[in-house]
């Protein structure tokens, strides 16, 4: 399974949470702590989106290659500093494509997403559910995988005007329901509050005074880090954090 992370505070580097950070999401792509569910290492793509500016639209940069072996990201994460960022690496589930569009974070105006985990039985089981999708929805999916299809049907909600906490509640009750078993940790940003959840895999958070930081495993041994428990709905800005059950 892939891992992700979330920050909103003051700016800071890329590089802090991708490469700096003693488990690091680079580093947690080769060496995770917490793979429950399948997989041994993330080397399926990986993906950054971040907010230039309050306010602004999300820049992305992803790639179908292992983090670690991509020569250019380095240096861009140590140039590139935001107070909004998410983040993930990929370990693909079985038979679904390892190109870069299938990498998170996926994009819409303000909104960025990820997925960790994997919707049983896809493509079958979610194929009611995509039924209420436009079908310009359809054909415009960035890759063929149930991480995709998830962010589509929160976007639909969106629209329909649901709140993000709505939106993303509402797809994983509806996931659970017709495809049980299924892992879906979600993280959906729009720069200004973090909306996950924690449906059969692992999720922390770390608050200080001005900064949240949620991600599928510590970046460090701080003893700030604290569990999210499992089939749990988080919203967190920089100032407040809020936990529910789902």
């Amino acid at each position: 399974m892939c891992r992700h992370l979330a920050y909103l505070g003051p700016p800071v580097a890329l590089s802090s949470l991708l490469f700096a950070a003693e488990h690091g999401l680079a580093h947690q792509a080769w060496a995770p702590r917490d793979m429950r569910g399948g997989g041994t290492i993330n080397a399926d793509g990986f993906g950054v989106g971040w907010f230039p500016s309050a306010g602004g639209s999300p820049l992305r940069y992803r790639s179908a290659m292992p983090i670690w072996s991509d020569a250019a990201l380095p240096a861009l994460a140590a140039a590139s500093a935001s107070g909004a960022i998410l983040a993930a690496v990929r370990s693909a589930t079985v038979g679904m494509p390892v190109v870069e569009t299938a990498a998170a974070p996926f994009v819409h105006d303000r909104w960025l997403f990820s997925h960790n985990g994997v919707v049983r039985g896809f493509p079958g089981t979610l194929a009611p559910a995509a039924a209420s999708l436009p079908i310009e929805d359809l054909l415009t999916l960035d890759a063929p995988t149930d991480s995709a299809a998830l962010f589509a049907l929160i976007r639909h909600r969106l629209r329909a005007g649901k709140t993000a906490e709505e939106a993303v509640a509402g797809v994983v009750s509806e996931m659970s329901d017709i495809a049980p078993g299924s892992r879906l940790n979600l993280l959906l940003t729009d720069g200004e509050r973090i909306v996950a959840t924690t449906v059969g895999h692992s999720l922390s958070i770390r608050t200080t005074a001005d900064a949240v930081l949620v991600a599928s495993e510590p970046l460090d041994d701080h003893p700030g880090w604290r569990p999210v428990p499992d089939r749990h709905l988080l919203t967190a800005t920089p100032s407040d954090v809020t936990m529910g059950e789902l």
